[in-house]
């Protein structure tokens, strides 16, 4: 399972007793190399320039506890392409992914043009796979366990069965993953994530965090911040909010989304929906959602539940080039016949099917790293009742913000957290930007505008008029360039600094 590996162990408890502040006995004999080598998998997008070179992958050896450094080690996965212009290359960009359980090492394989070309010229574009996920040794949990996580809970009894599910699930993967699973917090991410740096040979950290990766950001900022030379937070999260607060923002960050989509529809002709009452369809396909009546044209035979239909509709808003696949959808199922009996529901989980395995175990469980990082604690049923009618009347069309699954999976988690919440701590020499967009339906603007506060003149924020989870790539004239200037050349940009929004329709 985990394998103890001598060569590396002096260096990596100098490395330890650096982050905490201390002195290592000797200095360590040399710096922890990555042995690249082509990737297995080497699939660039139909859209990856010709120039891109090819993806190379590696692993790097780390603790598993960084407080035990000569405990025991997992392999953390990589990938990288180099430069495409060695002449000008500057350096080492490192992208940190979402999620949680997004794959780095998946994004550099299949292709780095997420990054504008000045930047692959200039620098190497290395991620990875964070700790518990992908290629570094995954959290796996027994499936039948995951399947009880109900989408909501009905009733006391129901929040009871919840936690006791709960604590078998922890026992269950601790069981089958062994003692990663218990370190797989984002302050342990961001130790080796100071290890990637050092063993990339890289004297400061050029680093672009997305979404989840954000928090990653936010905390090697805290934890390391003479080692920053640039970080861009792009739909960035924020880590100091109770649950109340998270819920909160969830659920009008949401809505916010659907309105904009529904404006959108109204003014549009690429609409399916163009001249029809969006808010009355959607209150239809809502109602046969309660009654179990509503089948997904996508899965014959399956019917949607309330929350189904929001998770679903609600990623379809991450980019705007989806819009009109979400109307053509939301069109196909309200002209569907409505069957005369109810049909098959969606499982009782809302992990999606695609991150299942066949057989008792699923591959990687990306919840066991939010609920080590977040202490979103609800008493019992009451409480939690009171958050799903708070929810409604923030968001009353979708009314279940997905974050509401999210609650549900941490219930009884041990405290304390990690990674606790709290307020940022950060105090690098050149100001971390944070790239938002205020109709982001994911991270939420009042997220970005709050790290903001936090960071205080060690950071700027960046704002993007528009829509989409994300900004680099889709104001690509403004914000694009910004981002660009500022890890090429290190220029900040003006506090207060704008970004118009581009019409979904041009």
């Amino acid at each position: 399972m985990l394998q103890v590996r001598k060569s590396t162990v002096g260096w990596a408890t100098a490395l330890a007793l650096t982050a905490a502040g201390l002195t290592p006995a000797s200095p360590a004999s040399a710096r922890p190399t990555i042995e690249w080598q082509p990737c297995v998998k080497d699939t660039p997008a139909q859209d990856t320039p010709v120039e891109e070179t090819r993806a190379e992958c590696g692993t790097l050896s780390l603790p598993v506890d960084w407080s035990r450094p000569r405990g025991e080690r997992f392999d953390l996965a990589l990938a990288r392409r180099v430069a495409t212009d060695p002449s000008a290359r500057q350096g080492t960009l490192v992208f940190g992914p979402g999620g949680p359980g997004d794959s780095g090492v998946d994004r550099v394989v299949n292709g780095s043009s997420r990054f504008s070309a000045d930047l692959r010229r200039r620098f190497d574009i290395v991620s990875f796979d964070p700790r518990g996920t992908g290629g570094s040794h995954p959290v796996v949990c027994a499936r039948d366990l995951l399947a009880r996580q109900p989408q909501l809970i009905a009733d006391q009894a129901q929040f009871d069965a919840t936690l006791t599910n709960n604590a078998l699930l922890r026992a269950d993967c601790r069981a089958r993953t062994g003692p990663l699973y218990d370190h797989v917090d984002t302050t342990s991410a961001a130790r080796d994530l100071d290890a990637i740096r050092a063993a990339l040979g890289e004297r400061q950290l050029t680093f672009h965090g997305s979404s989840y990766g954000t928090l990653l950001g936010q905390r090697y900022a805290e934890l390391y911040p003479d080692r920053v030379r640039a970080m861009v937070l792009e739909a960035t999260m924020d880590h100091s909010v109770d649950t109340r607060a998270f819920l909160d923002s969830q659920a009008a960050t949401v809505q916010g989304a659907f309105d904009e989509f529904v404006a959108w529809c109204d003014r549009s002709s690429a609409c399916a929906l163009h001249g029809r009452d969006l808010r009355a369809i959607w209150a239809g396909l809502r109602d046969r959602a309660e009654r179990g009546v509503l089948t997904d044209p996508k899965r014959p035979g399956v019917a949607l539940t309330p929350f189904e239909l929001v998770r679903l509709t609600h990623k379809e808003f991450y980019d705007t080039v989806r819009w009109p696949g979400l109307a053509g959808w939301l069109g196909a199922m309200d002209s569907a016949t409505v069957p005369a009996t109810a049909p098959a529901t969606v499982p009782a989980t809302a992990l999606p099917t695609d991150a299942r395995a066949a057989g008792d175990t699923v591959a990687s469980y990306p919840f066991a790293v939010f609920c080590q990082d977040w202490s979103l604690p609800v008493r019992d049923y009451r409480e939690y009742a009171a958050h799903l009618g708070r929810a409604a009347r923030l968001a009353p069309d979708l009314r279940y913000p997905p974050a509401l699954f999210a609650i549900a999976t941490c219930l009884g988690s041990p405290t304390p957290v990690a990674n606790p919440q709290h307020r940022l701590r950060v105090h690098t020499k050149v100001p971390l930007l944070i790239a938002a967009t205020v109709h982001d339906p994911a991270s939420g603007y009042d997220w970005s505008r709050n790290v903001a506060r936090q960071l205080g003149r060690h950071g700027v924020l960046l704002t993007y008029q528009g829509w989409g989870h994300g900004s680099y790539t889709t104001s690509v004239p403004c914000v694009g360039a910004t981002v660009d200037s500022y890890l090429i050349d290190q220029v900040v940009p003006a506090r207060g600094a704008t970004c118009p929004a581009v019409d979904p329709d041009v």
